[in-house]
């Protein structure tokens, strides 16, 4: 009898790219070991607490048994109106809505719903890595989007193939954007709309980032485009906006015929949030702007800290008005893994690569302002010690050995 292969992974599984990141973290994990104090940039997670209502809130709604039950699928009522709340009062949007587990297990449901075996998939490179794999766990053909300096990280789309615009089915865009931090007007949302529409695409926008602007500018949302509902999903995060990032809620809006869509996939897989963590949700929806603005004002202090000392040592800088993130081009033929794991080793200073994100990213690295202002001042302390103006940058990478 012929013997049985060895269990093995599938073949999307085998199509993923690699995780870069596991090799930082057993970089850190190293230094560590070594007794380097290590400044993190590396981690988009805020360090701020939960504020004290969301908190009180979740553990009195934890209390009650009649949350301890399975879920609604798509939200309990009152999380779904406080979505509405939301997306009427920050955006003057009337849409659908449904719960989620968080943006990232909403995106990877997208390409399962809505996509064939062999559909394509527009994914912006840089970009959030889950785009990429969803499309390929759901047997669609991920086609990168480039996003380069030249045009500000938006995509060109004249430059798309017809052949590709005629087999693709969905599209995947972040604004404000990770890593890059770049935004979009409304003017250019309408535009993006309008091509969407012509070329008969599911524009799936990522708004995890929406209010975390430093320009002055409302948060923005591509459902306020007239029209858009029919075309348009959009993914709003309670992570970044409430700093609720292991909560795991978030929720999806759009045209009910699209969210229904959506959640014919999602509700074959999971049982929904915890309720109780929905009631902390809506809490969250419903508390005044004053929250937002007092952790903007955190933001904007270490983001100018950081931007300043990157550019007093003449590092090129993505002066970006929105996000937490810094987007830092590196000397030309530098690699920015390479560039990483050499600023642990001899900086103490955690950045991740731009490779990270894409083919794209290759020559950037990105800087997360997730740490206190006091240790991101330490780290310029750090370069300028070292002497790591943009223009020896190169050089050092070239002689200092990991």
């Amino acid at each position: 009898m012929q013997k049985k292969p060895l269990i093995s992974a599938s073949e999307r599984l085998s199509k993923l790219p690699p995780y870069l990141f596991a090799e930082l973290d057993r970089q850190k994990k190293a230094a560590r070991k070594r007794g380097l104090d290590l400044i993190d940039f590396g981690i988009g997670d805020p360090d701020m607490p939960t504020p004290d209502e969301i908190v009180k809130a979740g553990q009195i709604a934890m209390a009650d048994p009649a949350n301890h039950r399975y879920p609604d699928g798509a939200g309990c009522d009152s999380f779904k109106e406080a979505c509405d709340r939301w997306m009427k009062s920050q955006f003057g949007v009337q849409c659908e809505t449904a719960a989620v587990i968080g943006s990232k297990e909403g995106i990877a449901h997208i390409p399962m719903a809505f996509c064939n075996r062999g559909d394509l998939v527009l994914i912006p490179n840089p970009g959030y890595p889950v785009y990429r794999a969803s499309a390929i766990l759901a047997d669609a053909i991920p086609v990168d989007l480039p996003l380069l300096g030249e045009n500000n990280f938006l995509p060109d789309f004249e430059k798309i193939p017809p052949a590709v615009l005629r087999d693709a089915k969905v599209l995947f865009l972040n604004y404000p954007n990770n890593p890059t931090g770049a935004v979009v007007t409304l003017e250019q949302m309408t535009e993006i709309v309008k091509f969407a529409r012509v070329n008969n695409l599911l524009l799936v926008s990522d708004n995890s980032y929406s209010h975390i602007r430093f320009d002055g500018v409302k948060p923005m949302s591509f459902l306020q485009v007239p029209g858009a509902e029919d075309v348009v999903l959009e993914f709003h995060s309670l992570s970044k906006t409430f700093n609720m990032t292991g909560w795991r809620i978030g929720f999806i809006a759009g045209g009910s015929n699209l969210v229904n869509t959506f959640m014919g996939a999602k509700e074959n897989i999971d049982s929904g949030v915890f309720t109780a963590i929905q009631k902390a949700g809506e809490v969250a929806m419903d508390m005044p702007p004053l929250l937002f603005n007092e952790r903007l004002e955190i933001y904007r202090e270490r983001r100018d800290i950081l931007v300043a000392g990157l550019k007093k040592l003449n590092w090129d800088v993505f002066d970006s008005p929105g996000t937490f993130y810094v987007w830092v081009k590196l000397p030309r033929g530098a690699d920015s893994m390479v560039f990483a794991r050499k600023m642990i080793n001899h900086a103490g200073i955690v950045t991740t690569p731009g490779s990270g994100f894409g083919t794209w990213g290759e020559g950037y690295i990105r800087f997360a302002l997730t740490i206190e202002s006091a240790r991101i001042h330490q780290a310029i302390g750090r370069l300028e010690q070292m002497e790591l103006h943009k223009g020896r940058l190169l050089k050092w990478l070239k002689k200092t050995g990991d």
